[in-house]
């Protein structure tokens, strides 16, 4: 499918910041533990997010060859103090700020080194938009808030995104836990009941042997997930549980289960 437009992606991502934001201003505990990243407090995961959209600005400002160390970003530790919702706010709000100027400056054909071998600013605006969305989430349900629903072609484009990763991972890490989805004559159908008509926010994923395989499309398959699509997505990622109100499962759960056990970056 299409990739959404450079700028679409860096307005996605000028989003999601001030939705994260308005979650670390809302009160909420910033000692609070994840419970999608057990091992982070609220705070600790917007940390990560705020240090990431740091190190991306500066691998696309500086259009760099290689992979540069995260503490060499300007700001990258964040505020001096813990436990400051103001201070930590403040320090989001610039970090995207960042990470937006280095992508709309560099457009999306310039050079800029990626894990993925996909080495231009195109790729780190999609990934940067789609990191956002799913730690947005997290945060979210850190802060016992509901869930806020993503933009349609946002949302379809970060299950295109999380399929592709995985595909990824498991050609280049043949250690990784992603390497155990192999289920031969297995699949699994994602069906939005609430896309636009034209967006075919569908999806049919094999488990064969070789790695998975997707496309989008209607299609029977060993298991369907069906529901709003920023459920099906959060769900497809770990986020939401299966039996969240909204989804429906149809079919054999294994292969579904098995997707969620292993399908991860590393």
């Amino acid at each position: 499918m299409a990739l959404l437009a450079h700028d679409r992606y860096c307005d996605e991502i000028v989003r999601q910041v001030g939705r994260l934001g308005a979650v670390v201003a809302s009160g909420a505990d910033l000692s609070a533990t994840v419970p999608t990243c057990p091992d982070w407090s609220l705070e600790d995961l917007v940390r990560h997010v705020g240090r990431a959209l740091r190190w991306t600005g500066l691998i696309v400002a500086t259009r760099a060859e290689e992979d540069v160390p995260v503490d060499r970003a300007p700001g990258a530790r964040g505020p001096a103090t813990t436990g400051d919702a103001a201070a930590l706010d403040a320090w989001l709000a610039e970090s995207g700020e960042v990470v937006v100027g280095a992508l709309r400056e560099a457009g999306p054909r310039a050079r800029a080194w990626s894990w993925a071998g996909t080495d231009t600013a195109g790729f780190w605006a999609r990934r940067m938009t789609h990191e956002l969305v799913v730690h947005g989430a997290d945060a979210a349900l850190a802060a016992g808030l509901p869930l806020q629903p993503v933009a349609p072609e946002v949302a379809a484009d970060a299950v295109d995104e999380w399929l592709d990763i995985v595909r990824f991972v498991q050609r280049a890490l043949p250690g990784a836990a992603a390497n155990e989805l192999r289920a031969p004559g297995s699949s699994i159908h994602l069906h939005a009941t609430d896309a636009p008509a034209g967006l075919n926010a569908e999806w049919l994923v094999e488990l064969p042997d070789e790695g998975i395989a997707w496309r989008r499309g209607h299609e029977k398959a060993t298991v369907a997930l069906r529901g709003p699509l920023t459920d099906v997505l959060m769900s497809f990622y770990g986020r939401l549980p299966l039996d969240a109100p909204g989804l429906e499962v149809l079919g054999d759960r294994k292969p579904l289960e098995l997707w969620l056990e292993k399908a991860t970056f590393g």
